[in-house]
């Protein structure tokens, strides 16, 4: 027997030789980074467009920029001793309690009309259209058109004089009777904002809570007291942050019909006008980071004292 004969042999008999540890897998090093890969982009956005200009600000409330010069000087906290010992920069913040009490008409308003059009009714398709229409008007044609409307001899007088009523009224001559009609135009415009809020959030409740509802007689009032208003209340917590928020921080509608006169300034009115009519750019700087303080902190008792609760509709 040759030795290549004996070494088959000796090769049948053991056996094929057995096979070694599989391999480790190798680890995948960027497994970790790719949710951040996908974040960069908006994160970079945020941080360049937002976090950033919000640090500058910061930055030129303790100091005396006029917006113009290259040169600027530190000077502490003057700026906001400023704003808390001029009585005259926070009086603004009264004409901010016509559009509050606005907005709480227009949640009110807009919380009937989504209940009523989440029923069965006829031509509802045709009112949510009507009521939504006014948000998407860009917010300057909607100051002109207004302007016109509340205008002596306007449309409204036109309107009302076609109904016998005789006014010689200027809607835009007082303070009370300006500010009433600067919010009543806040309120149509964003009416359907708010209205398309909650008739989504209606929408989603499941439609077996209604049903049982009506087995068990409920009418309407029932069904939204125990069935709408508990499933709706995360949004109606966050209109209600946005209207609060919105009502401090006014500016389009009265810039754009009055610009500030009659009584009408806003307190972001005010501000605009510290920054580039009076080059007042640290004070102005510091004025917008009071309001976003205080709109911060609005938000927070807001949420402290209604808090979101888990509401289980399923």
């Amino acid at each position: 027997m040759t030795d290549t004969t004996e070494k088959a042999a000796r090769e049948a008999v053991s056996g094929p030789p057995a096979a070694g540890p599989a391999p480790a897998p190798r680890p995948v090093r960027w497994r970790g980074a790719t949710p951040w890969l996908f974040l960069l982009a908006p994160l970079t956005l945020l941080i360049v467009f937002t976090y950033a200009p919000i640090a500058n600000m910061v930055a030129y409330s303790f100091t005396d920029w006029d917006g113009v010069s290259p040169e600027l000087h530190y000077t502490g906290a003057e700026n906001y001793a400023e704003l808390f010992t001029r009585s005259d920069l926070f009086e603004v913040f009264w004409v901010s309690g016509y559009y509050l009490a606005a907005s709480v008409f227009q949640i009110v308003a807009a919380l009937y009309f989504a209940t009523i059009l989440s029923f069965n009714v006829r031509f509802r398709n045709f009112f949510k259209g009507v009521l939504f229409f006014p948000y998407l008007i860009n917010g300057v044609a909607i100051g002109f058109v207004f302007l016109y409307f509340f205008q002596d001899g306007g449309t409204l007088d036109s309107v009302l004089g076609l109904l016998g009523i005789e006014t010689d009224r200027a809607w835009l001559g007082s303070p009370a009777s300006a500010n009433t009609s600067l919010a009543a135009v806040s309120v149509w415009r964003y009416l359907g904002l708010n209205f398309v809020l909650f008739l989504g959030a209606i929408q989603s409740i499941p439609g077996e809570l209604y049903e049982a509802a009506e087995l068990d007689g409920a009418n309407r009032w029932h069904q939204f007291r125990h069935v709408i208003a508990p499933g709706i209340k995360p949004v109606l917590s966050l209109t209600v942050i946005l209207s609060v928020s919105g009502s401090l921080s006014v500016f389009e509608i009265p810039y754009i019909m009055t610009g500030g006169a009659t009584g009408t300034e806003t307190f972001v009115i005010q501000t605009v006008k510290l920054a580039f009519q009076f080059n007042k750019t640290g004070l102005a700087s510091a004025a917008a980071i009071v309001l976003l303080l205080i709109v911060l902190a609005v938000t927070w008792v807001q949420r402290r004292l209604v808090p979101d609760d888990k509401v289980d509709l399923a």
